[in-house]
């Protein structure tokens, strides 16, 4: 049997209004399991990654994957099994990032530096998200059953 893997379209063009917030640096969106869907950076970045190309943002897409993972097992451990997470940040001594769910099966990562108004990004992810959450779902992968 022979079948064709199709890249999937780049999704990074929904970013834009984030990359556009003074201090963003940087925003990705992914599945859930890490597979990323699109990426954005701000213009005009100096420092050590001033452009995310496209082998920075697929191994962001899997941090963040892994953080909203350990977030979500953090939450059921500590508040039940039904506790969902909603945003998660992580700071650093250069910036912030964010994580928010992005749709069914997505999400989405904004990295700032430590000027940013983490208050506003966070405020303008939950719009993007509200504004085109459709777009930034992912279908849960088909099951394989075995072959005769």
């Amino acid at each position: 049997m022979t079948g064709t893997i199709a890249r999937l379209p780049d999704l990074g063009w929904m970013l834009r209004p984030l990359t556009d917030i003074p201090g963003v640096r940087h925003a990705v969106v992914l599945s859930e399991d890490g597979l990323h869907l699109g990426h954005a950076s701000a213009e005009g970045l100096s420092g050590t990654v001033v452009e995310l190309g496209r082998d920075e943002a697929e191994s962001l897409a899997a941090a963040c994957a892994g953080m909203t993972m350990t977030g979500r097992s953090t939450a059921s451990l500590l508040f039940g099994s039904g506790a969902g997470v909603r945003q998660l940040m992580l700071e650093s001594e250069h910036g912030f990032v964010l994580f928010t769910a992005a749709g069914v099966g997505a999400h989405l990562g904004v990295a700032t530096d430590l000027e940013a108004d983490v208050g506003l990004v966070a405020q303008q992810m939950q719009l993007l998200v509200a504004k085109i959450g459709a777009h930034l779902s992912t279908r849960p992968r088909d099951s394989v059953s075995p072959s005769p």
